[in-house]
C-alpha cells in the first residue's frame, strides 16, 4: 500500500525579482530598515503625527505671541510697572529644560538604531529632568511669594505668574506623554511593532519638547532682560 506524505515545509511566494516576498513596511505599519541599518517609522503615520503636532504648536505659538503683545504693550503705558526679581533658582530651571531636550534627542536617537534599551533608559531621564523643571518652577513661585511678590501685587508679577504657568501646564502636558512612551518602552512579545508605532509618535513628541524648550527660553529672556 502507497503511503502519502504530505509535506510541512511552509511555501515561500516568489516576487517579481525571483526573492522571498516579504511584507513591505506600508503593509503592516511597521518599520523598516535604511541603508544605514536604523529603523525608520512608516512614512504616513510619521506624516500624519508631524502635521497635527505643528498644528497644535501653531495654537500655541499664537496664544503666547497674543500674551507677548499684551505683556509689551502694558508695560510701554504703565506707571505702576515695577522691575521683577529673578529668583536664582529660574538658573536652574533653564539648564534642567536644556538638558532635557538633549536626553530626549537621544532617546530618538537610539530608539531609530533599534537599541530599545538605552532609549528607555534616556526617556526615564528627560522625564525626571522635566518633573525637576516644574519643580524648580514652583520653588520660584515660592521664593517670589516669600518677598511679598504675588499674582496681584502689580502688573509685571501678574505676567510673570501668567506666562510661567501657562508654559508649566503645557510642559506638563508633554511629560504625560513621556509617561505613555514610558510605559510603552517595556519589553513585550511583538518589541520591533511597538518601536515602529513609538518611533513616529517620539518624532512629533520631541518637535513639542524642543519648541517648549525654545519658548522658555524666550520667557526668561523678556520677563528679566526686556526694557
Amino acid at each position: 500500500m502507497a503511503t502519502m506524505v504530505t509535506s510541512t515545509r511552509p511555501i515561500i511566494k516568489k516576487s517579481a525579482g525571483g526573492g522571498p516576498k516579504v511584507p513591505g513596511p506600508g503593509g503592516n505599519g511597521s518599520r523598516k530598515p535604511n541603508g544605514d541599518g536604523d529603523l525608520l517609522p512608516d512614512d504616513s503615520r510619521s506624516r500624519r503625527y508631524r502635521i497635527g503636532m505643528w498644528v497644535g504648536l501653531a495654537s500655541i505659538f499664537m496664544m503666547f505671541t497674543s500674551l507677548t503683545s499684551a505683556y509689551i504693550v502694558r508695560a510701554a503705558s504703565a506707571n505702576d510697572w515695577k522691575p521683577l526679581p529673578m529668583p536664582k533658582i529660574l538658573l536652574v530651571s533653564t539648564g534642567l529644560i536644556l538638558i532635557s531636550s538633549v536626553t530626549l534627542e537621544l532617546a530618538r536617537r537610539r530608539l531609530k538604531a533599534g537599541r530599545q534599551y538605552h532609549y528607555a533608559q534616556f526617556l526615564v531621564l528627560t522625564m525626571a529632568l522635566g518633573f525637576g523643571f516644574l519643580f524648580t518652577q514652583l520653588n520660584a513661585w515660592r521664593e517670589l511669594a516669600r518677598q511679598g511678590v504675588y499674582v496681584t501685587t502689580h502688573p509685571h508679577s501678574s505676567f510673570f505668574y501668567l506666562l510661567t504657568g501657562a508654559h508649566g501646564v503645557h510642559l506638563f502636558g508633554g511629560l504625560l506623554a513621556i509617561i505613555y512612551l514610558c510605559i510603552r518602552s517595556r519589553p513585550r512579545p511583538k518589541a520591533d511593532l511597538a518601536a515602529a508605532k513609538s518611533l513616529a509618535a517620539v518624532d512629533a513628541l520631541t518637535i513639542y519638547w524642543h519648541f517648549m524648550d525654545g519658548l522658555w527660553l524666550y520667557l526668561f529672556l523678556l520677563l528679566f532682560f526686556w526694557r
